[in-house]
């Protein structure tokens, strides 16, 4: 993708991709699911050096990661004023002078991500834009509390106006192997969602191996995922190139067979732009371009556009400015 590409697509609107229907469960495709961890990790650690892109081609790239940032803010002591802050930052990413020298007026976040608290506020502070407001769910960050209540929490949330829901999966159905209860549970959550989109949360760092992951990730497929994700961001490991190119090469097989093309959000530990572009390349390498639009692929962070903009006012400006000039409030 060179530098002028990468800009116009970064200023397309999110496409109108077929939501996934899922399928009937096969575990007979599940079983069958294996990963060569030496092979992936051996294939992830060649991605930093070998797409490495610079100047005007890489001030594009990161255009583009803008676009397809959910912006996050979920912590105990969120307040209406910090979401507010949170939107306004979605709505104007980057400082208007900066924007309007690489030529990109109008650029704005994919979505922004709250608790279900924050889903009104953040609602109304983003009328008159098409940014998407998402909610965690379903017991975020563990996912035990009781099923109806997780169930009830998605339909409050988009009775509230969410347009995605972040939902977290169980776990211990991953980790002994129990594809059916997985499979039920992912199904009852996207009907709960309605016409609302579904990121499936796997929480990758506690699912014990990468061919656990590459099941998990196919069982929410089947049952009718929209997005599949790797974090909460708060376990102790998130996202990881590994992890990311396993449930990336999950994403294409299913779509081989099925013909439906679901999501992909890396969430957690991705702070730095120059991480950013190695995700991206990952992206094109693995899906090709389709999969670099907002409908199919976001990064879950916040800190993540705070540096990608310090990297923008570099390559207009030749310097660096202090990183307390990008904070988001």
């Amino acid at each position: 993708m060179d530098s002028q590409t990468a800009e116009r697509s970064a200023q397309l609107p999110q496409l109108a991709e077929p939501r996934n229907p899922g399928m009937e469960l096969d575990l007979d495709w599940v079983a069958a699911v294996q990963a060569n961890t030496s092979a992936i990790e051996r294939r992830c650690a060649t991605l930093p050096g070998r797409r490495s892109v610079k100047k005007d081609h890489q001030a594009a790239w990161l255009l583009k990661a803008i676009s397809l940032i959910d912006l996050t803010t979920l912590s105990g002591d969120d307040t209406e004023g910090r979401v507010r802050r949170l939107c306004a930052k979605a709505r104007q990413p980057v400082s208007a002078g900066l924007l309007r020298r690489l030529g990109m007026e109008g650029l704005t976040t994919g979505a922004v991500c709250v608790y279900h608290d924050m889903i009104p506020t953040a609602v109304k502070a983003l009328e008159g834009t098409s940014i998407p407001v998402a909610a965690v769910s379903t017991g975020f960050p563990a996912g035990l509390s009781p099923f109806h209540l997780r169930v009830a929490e998605i339909e409050e949330s988009v009775k509230d106006g969410a347009e995605e829901i972040d939902i977290v999966i169980t776990r211990r159905h991953v980790l002994q192997g129990n594809w059916q209860a997985l499979y039920d549970e992912m199904k009852a959550f996207r009907l709960a969602c309605g016409d609302a989109h579904v990121k499936a949360i796997l929480a990758t760092g506690e699912l014990g191996s990468l061919r656990n992951v590459a099941r998990a990730s196919l069982v929410c497929m089947m049952a009718g995922a929209d997005f599949i994700k790797t974090s909460t961001g708060k376990e102790s490991v998130n996202a990881t190139l590994p992890v990311s190119l396993v449930m990336i090469r999950a994403i294409r097989d299913y779509y081989d067979r099925t013909g439906y093309r679901v999501g992909y959000k890396p969430a957690g530990g991705i702070s730095k732009a120059k991480d950013a572009l190695v995700y991206l390349a990952l992206m094109k390498d693995e899906l090709g371009d389709r999969w670099l639009q907002p409908d199919l692929f976001r990064f879950g962070a916040s800190s993540l556009l705070n540096d990608i903009e310090r990297q923008l006012e570099h390559h207009v400006t030749g310097a660096y400015s202090a990183g307390y000039r990008h904070a988001m409030g």
